[in-house]
């Protein structure tokens, strides 16, 4: 994904003034290189963050350098009551070193302890913390569900695999999805509401009439 930035000079509050013009104020940093503020095609850079995500690489075109920056999105910074984009900082990576990366868990295929209403998937984990070179980097952890036949069934960091060279940071006993049971909610009959005498209280489990054990 290619993206073009331009070098930044209005800085501050006076921001707001650039994002009326359709442009996005932008921060690039990284591991020995001087931080640069920049600004970015409003249009141009929605569409490049709905198909990376904070997972994907970026080729950032600066001005007129003839060499692009492999980038990264750290952090997008939105309005909260109209989701406008308001500021995204970028980390550039170096392609031979390692990084550490949050990716996304996400569920697929259908796990037959499912077919019981009774049941239900409680996710625990959404995403997996791995540490790689940034071009093997996953856009998300695909989690078969298949293996869930029963109630109590669980899957964990341990039972997830993925490519060599990928490492998992996350404990290996920590708990994914797991499939559990609905709890049942005990009602009263309305035969024993109507047979109750006036001002009678309803306990459940005891006829109308019957005095409870306990001391009074």
């Amino acid at each position: 994904m290619e993206l073009s930035a331009a070098t930044r000079e209005i800085l501050g509050k006076k921001v707001r003034f650039l994002r009326r013009q359709g442009v996005t104020p932008v921060h690039l940093f990284g591991h020995n290189i001087e931080s640069l503020a920049l600004q970015c095609d409003t249009a141009q850079l929605q569409r490049i963050l709905a198909r990376t995500g904070k997972t994907g690489l970026i080729s950032l075109k600066l001005g007129k350098a003839k060499k692009p920056r492999n980038v990264m999105v750290r952090e997008v910074q939105r309005e909260p009551g109209t989701d406008e984009l308001l500021h995204v900082d970028f980390y550039q990576v170096s392609m031979a070193e390692k990084i550490r990366v949050d990716v996304p868990i996400v569920p697929v295929g259908e796990a037959p302890a499912l077919k019981s209403k009774e049941n239900f998937l409680a996710q625990e984990l959404n995403s997996l913390t791995i540490e790689c070179l940034p071009e093997e980097i996953p856009s998300s952890v695909q989690l078969d569900l298949a293996s869930l036949t029963e109630v109590e069934q669980a899957i964990r960091v341990k039972d997830i695999r993925l490519d060599d060279g990928i490492t998992v940071l996350n404990s290996p006993e920590q708990l994914v999805v797991k499939i559990s049971a609905r709890a049942v909610e005990k009602v009263i009959e309305e035969e024993e509401v109507e047979a109750a005498a006036p001002g009678e209280v309803v306990v459940p489990g005891k006829e109308p009439g019957e005095e409870s054990s306990s001391a009074g």
